[in-house]
C-alpha cells in the first residue's frame, strides 16, 4: 500500500494549478479498501496547497539538518548562505522531508537558525512498515537571519527502545528564489536575549512578536480544553478551568492577548487511527500567534534592554507542559536613526472565566464562558510622519464538556473567537485590517463493554481578513474523524477501523483553492479538488 494514490501535500506549483483547474489524482477503488487496518497505510497527506512559488525565476537549495532521532540530543550544525541567488530572495521556502518504521509515539519538534525559531512540528505515528512524510512553509519573513552564517539546532525529542523501536529520520533545506518578494519583509529578526530580554534598533518603526506557543508534554495541559476544576470530578484539573490565554508583556504591561490554536497531535484523543492518513490542522506546521507591538516601538526605541515576558493565563500554579519561544520581527526607518513616539493608551477588559460544573447521577458537565478585551494604541515619528497604531483584541471562549463515571463517555463541543483590529493612521484617512479567527472542536470518546474505543471528532481553523481598501479572503480548514480498536491487546488484535477527511479551502481576490481528502482504513478514497 506504500504506493502514492496522489501526490503529497506540498508536492509543487502544479498540485495548486491542478487544484484551480478542478482537476485531481484518481481516489481508491471500494475494492481496494480493507477490512480493517493492516501493517501499512498511506503516507501521511494534508490538502493544504503547496507554497506558491515564482515562476522562472532562478533557484539555490541549501541542506540546513539531516539528522536520526534517537533521543532527546539535538542536532546541531551550521548554515552558509546560498551561492549564486544573492542576497535579496522573492521567496525562501523551507521543506522537512521524515521517515519512520515500527513503533513510536507522536514526538514534537523544533528547527531553530542563528537562534530564531523557523519551524515547529510534530511527528505522524508510523506503520510497522515505515512512512515518509512532508512539511513545507513560506519562511521568507526570516530573510534577514538567512543573511548571514549561523548555527543551526534541531531536536525531536524520541525515545527508542526494545519497544518503541521508531528512529525518527529527518532532512530540512531552503530553497531561495531571486527576485523581489512580494510583501514587505522585516529588516531584522530578533530573538530574546536569556530567553527574557528585548533589544530594538532605535529607528524601529513596525515590530511584531511571533510566539509559538503549544501545550503539549504528554500531561494534562496537552489537553487543556478538557481541564475541569473542583468540585468536578475528572483525571486532568485546573483550579480555574479550561480557559487558556496567552499574554505577552513589555516591562510588565499588558501588550498583547490571544486565542491559543486547540493543537490535536497525532495520537490526541487516545486514538491514533484517526490521524494515520491525515493529521489534524497545523499539527505539521504550527503556526505562530502573532501580536503587533507597534504601538510600543516608541518605547522599545529608547535603546535600553527591555523585559518581555509570556505567559500562559490559566495553568495551574507550579504546572508545566508549555512551550513559547519568542521571535521579534522589526522594520526600521531607513531615512531616520532614532525614531521617536509614544504610548497612548492601553486599556484592558475584566477577564471573564466562569466554569459552571453541573452535578449528575453519574453523569457530569462543565460549561465555560470566558473572554477578555485589550486596546493599545501608539505613535512614532518617522521621517514620512506621524503614523499612529491602534491594535484592539477580543477572545471568547464557549464549551459544553460532558462526561460520566470512569470517564468511559468523556465529549466536548467549544468554540474559540480571536477577533482583531489594527488601524494605521498615516496623515490622511485611517486604515484598517479586521481579522475574525475561529477555532472549533466537537468530539467524543467512547468505550464499550467490550473494551472498544470510539472516537468521533470534527476540528476546525477558520479565518476571515477584511482590508483597508475592502478587499476580504477568507479560509477554512475543517478535519472530520471516526475510529474505533480494542484496548488491551497486542497490536495485530485491535481489529481497527476508521475513515477521516480534511476539506481545506480559500478564498480571496486572487481567486480560490479548494481541495478535499478523505480514507478509510488507512487507503486514499478521495482526492476532489476545484473551486
Amino acid at each position: 500500500m506504500r504506493r502514492r494514490i496522489v501526490m503529497s501535500m506540498f508536492a509543487g506549483a502544479a498540485l495548486l494549478a491542478s487544484a484551480l483547474l478542478g482537476t485531481g489524482a484518481p481516489a481508491a477503488r471500494a475494492t481496494d479498501v480493507p477490512a480493517e487496518f493492516g501493517t501499512d497505510w498511506h503516507d501521511p497527506v494534508t490538502a493544504a496547497p503547496p507554497v506558491s512559488v515564482p515562476k522562472g525565476a532562478r533557484s539555490c537549495q541549501v541542506t540546513l539538518a539531516e539528522a536520526q532521532f534517537r533521543d532527546f540530543t539535538p542536532y546541531r550544525g551550521t548554515y552558509t548562505p546560498p551561492q549564486g541567488c544573492g542576497g535579496r530572495w522573492s521567496r525562501v521556502v523551507l521543506r522537512l522531508d521524515g521517515k519512520v518504521k515500527g513503533r513510536q509515539y507522536d514526538r514534537l519538534g523544533y528547527l531553530h537558525v542563528g537562534g530564531v525559531e523557523v519551524l515547529r512540528t510534530s511527528t505522524p505515528e508510523p506503520s510497522p512498515d515505515g512512512i515518509e512524510w512532508h512539511v513545507e512553509k513560506d519562511v521568507t519573513r526570516y530573510s534577514d537571519t538567512f543573511r548571514s552564517a549561523q548555527d543551526v539546532e534541531m531536536l525531536i525529542g524520541n525515545v527508542v527502545d526494545d519497544t518503541y523501536t521508531g528512529v525518527i529520520d529527518v532532512k530540512a533545506t531552503l530553497t531561495f528564489y531571486t527576485g523581489r518578494p512580494e510583501a514587505s519583509v522585516p529588516d531584522q529578526v530578533l530573538t530574546l536575549a536569556g530567553g527574557t530580554t528585548l533589544t530594538t534598533p532605535r529607528n524601529s518603526e513596525r515590530v511584531v512578536a511571533e510566539v509559538y506557543a503549544t501545550g503539549s508534554g504528554g500531561g494534562c495541559e496537552e489537553f487543556w480544553y478538557l481541564t475541569a476544576a473542583d468540585p468536578a470530578p475528572y483525571s486532568c484539573k485546573a483550579d480555574k478551568g479550561p480557559y487558556r490565554e496567552v499574554q505577552i508583556k513589555v516591562d510588565g504591561q499588558l501588550t498583547g492577548i490571544a486565542a491559543p490554536f486547540p493543537n490535536v497531535w497525532t495520537g490526541g484523543w487516545s486514538d491514533p487511527f484517526l490521524w494515520y492518513v491525515i493529521p489534524g490542522p497545523r499539527a505539521f506546521d504550527v503556526k505562530p500567534i502573532e501580536y503587533d507591538l507597534t504601538p510600543f516601538a516608541g518605547l522599545l526605541n529608547d535603546g535600553r534592554p527591555h523585559q518581555v515576558e509570556v505567559s500562559v493565563v490559566g495553568v495551574p500554579e507550579g504546572q508545566a507542559g508549555w512551550s513559547a519561544p519568542v521571535n521579534v520581527l522589526v522594520w526600521q526607518d531607513a531615512h531616520r536613526a532614532h525614531v521617536t513616539g509614544g504610548l497612548t493608551e492601553a486599556r484592558a477588559s475584566a477577564p471573564v472565566n466562569s466554569s459552571v460544573y453541573t452535578p449528575g447521577s453519574g453523569e457530569y458537565r462543565v460549561d465555560t464562558d470566558a473572554g477578555h478585551r485589550l486596546t493599545v494604541s501608539g505613535y512614532v515619528d518617522t521621517s514620512h510622519g506621524r503614523v499612529t497604531t491602534t491594535v484592539s483584541r477580543t477572545l471568547a471562549d464557549t464549551s459544553a464538556h460532558r462526561w460520566n463515571d470512569g470517564e468511559t463517555t468523556d465529549a466536548l463541543d467549544a468554540t474559540w473567537t480571536d477577533d482583531q483590529s489594527v488601524t494605521v493612521r498615516a496623515g490622511g484617512s485611517p486604515r484598517t485590517t479586521r481579522t475574525h479567527r475561529t477555532y472549533t472542536m466537537n468530539g467524543v470518546t467512547t468505550i464499550g463493554a467490550d473494551d472498544r474505543l470510539r472516537t468521533q471528532l470534527a476540528l476546525g481553523d477558520r479565518a476571515a481578513i477584511r482590508g483597508p481598501g475592502g478587499g476580504w479572503s477568507r479560509f477554512d480548514d475543517t478535519y472530520r474523524g471516526d475510529a474505533t480498536y480494542t484496548l488491551n491487546v497486542p497490536r495485530d488484535q485491535r481489529h481497527a477501523v476508521g475513515t477521516s477527511s480534511e476539506r481545506y479551502r480559500l478564498y480571496g481576490p486572487d481567486g480560490c483553492y479548494d481541495r478535499t481528502l478523505a480514507t478509510e482504513q488507512g487507503v486514499l478514497t478521495e482526492d476532489r479538488s476545484g473551486c
